[in-house]
């Protein structure tokens, strides 16, 4: 499946500097890359020797740089606390040129972070920071009042649940029917537990662990996924739901009931981590510059496929998905 380069370019440029609220967890990834070659001997534990560390956007903040890696203007909405993380987490969104006027900030908590020790490529250990029970009534009213104000300007809303506190039964309750209103797309990248929450949004965007651990059916092949995504529809009344397969590609189920499937472009995986994140971002940001729903599936699963063949969080910039849907087509033509 191939979009048209006519259809491309129109999307991409109609992308530039379009503004797209991105509400949820936000978090710091950091790497610590090093060798492993003793054993310490006051536990049965390898001595990682670090050689370099990197820090990245991760949860929310990490849906907001695909949305940037676009072109498009992402408004992150979310809660860091008042720490040294927070000030390295700041430093980061400069970097990308992401507004951090838009978040709120939290005191009693600390800012979400999650450190993966990586020993000769392989992750030995990794370190949570955070406080995943829901944020205060005060913090959440400032964190409403803000994406409130920001309404009007938005193209859609993006929704990125880590569950670590800041989507809640109460947010959505306030946010959703707003939204609503103002006749805004809003995408979903959920959190299995909190399914019951996301009532009447435009598009859920699960793996196909999510989807089954959320109504209760294992998905292990082709009719499995069927039952899963129908029954999924119907406890979230979501008008579209996109369940991300892995290898298997992607399978949406519309409005109308219909399904379709699109299949995995990746060419190399070299970490998942943030694939999610991606297929959010690009797929509601595609949408909200006026492509169908069956282009941002085809266009979200490239980007998908360009960043799981880096290790940690990564984004897909314009250049590298025309190149890679220009591959596909080319591999197509080939065969006829």
């Amino acid at each position: 499946m191939i979009v048209e380069s006519h259809r491309l370019n129109k999307i991409f440029a109609n992308l530039k500097d379009l503004p797209i609220a991105v509400v949820g967890d936000v978090m710091l990834d950091r790497y610590i890359w090093g060798n492993a070659e003793r054993i310490s001997q006051e536990a049965p534990v390898p001595i990682v020797s670090v050689e370099h560390e990197t820090t990245r956007l991760g949860g929310a903040a990490n849906v907001a740089w695909n949305v940037r890696s676009l072109g498009a203007k992402p408004l992150l909405f979310g809660v860091i606390g008042d720490d040294l993380f927070a000030q390295k987490f700041l430093k980061l969104l400069n970097n990308f040129e992401i507004d951090e006027n838009f978040l709120a900030v939290d005191n009693a908590r600390p800012t979400t972070s999650k450190t993966r020790i990586i020993a000769r490529g392989q992750q030995v250990l990794r370190i949570d920071r955070e406080n995943y029970i829901d944020i205060s009534d005060k913090v959440e009213k400032k964190l409403l009042d803000k994406i409130i104000d920001s309404l009007d300007d938005v193209s859609a809303i993006i929704i990125s649940d880590y569950g670590k506190g800041v989507i809640s039964r109460s947010f959505l309750k306030k946010l959703i029917p707003i939204a609503h209103k103002k006749n805004k797309f809003i995408a979903v990248d959920p959190k299995e537990r909190h399914f019951k929450i996301y009532k009447n949004v435009s598009i859920i965007t699960p793996n196909t662990k999510e989807a089954g651990d959320a109504v209760g059916i294992k998905i292990h092949d082709y009719d499995t996924l069927l039952k899963a995504g129908k029954k999924l529809k119907k406890l979230t009344m979501a008008k579209n739901i996109l369940i991300t397969r892995g290898s298997d590609g992607m399978s949406l189920f519309y409005d109308d009931s219909s399904i379709k499937n699109f299949p995995t472009v990746a060419r190399q995986v070299y970490d998942v981590t943030g694939a999610g994140d991606t297929v959010a971002g690009v797929f509601a940001s595609i949408v909200a510059s006026g492509g169908t729903l069956d282009e941002a599936a085809i266009i979200s699963s490239h980007a998908a496929g360009i960043v799981v063949g880096e290790i940690g969080t990564a984004t897909a910039n314009v250049q590298e998905i025309e190149k890679s849907i220009q591959f596909e087509r080319t591999k197509q033509g080939s065969r006829k």
